[in-house]
């Protein structure tokens, strides 16, 4: 092949440019945490902070099991709820206190509070094409809760609710 021969196929192949369609796919944040040994995540609409775990809670008496105590936060009071008492899950009491912990300053129409958690792992942007169904065999305590479930990181992550969280206790049951 010679150069203008050369030169002739790539002119006609820069002519035959197909037109590149940009699709913007609509995403949503995520802020992914463990809890023991399995792995949440809750919109990032509804999560205004994070803090770290080692900040002062106070314990305040007559609260419910799932109420870790109140902090100061810039001079406003917030209570910390322990998550994995209101979802039922068995996780090590001392675990929550390890130094890995966070605290996730969540807020709802109904309410706002800190949630603690194990670990925070990421704040992503997840298209929503990639939240999945739960599964009709997730557990009972946990399905007025979940609204999805993704992989991130080879990791199986449930989408939770923080209404449905927030309303749950409300009601009394955390």
């Amino acid at each position: 092949m010679t150069t203008s021969q050369l030169d002739q196929l790539l002119n006609e192949r820069a002519g035959n440019d197909q037109e590149i369609v940009d699709v913007d796919e609509p995403v949503v944040k995520l802020v992914i945490f463990r809890l023991g040994e399995q792995h949440f995540a809750f919109a990032g609409a509804n999560i205004t902070e994070v803090l770290p775990g080692e900040e002062a809670v106070h314990y305040l008496p007559g609260m419910p099991a799932s109420v870790e105590g109140v902090m100061n936060v810039r001079g406003d009071i917030e209570s910390v709820i322990r998550l994995d008492d209101l979802l039922q899950l068995t996780t090590n009491t001392n675990q929550s206190k390890a130094e890995n912990s966070t605290i996730l300053l969540g807020r709802t129409k109904a309410m706002h509070s800190g949630l603690r958690v194990d670990q925070l792992l990421d704040v992503v942007d997840l298209p929503e094409s990639q939240l999945k169904a739960p599964p009709e065999a997730l557990p009972e305590h946990l399905k007025p809760y979940v609204t999805s479930l993704f992989n991130f990181n080879n990791l199986a992550i449930t989408l939770l609710d923080l209404d449905a969280v927030f309303t749950a206790w409300l009601a009394g049951q955390g």
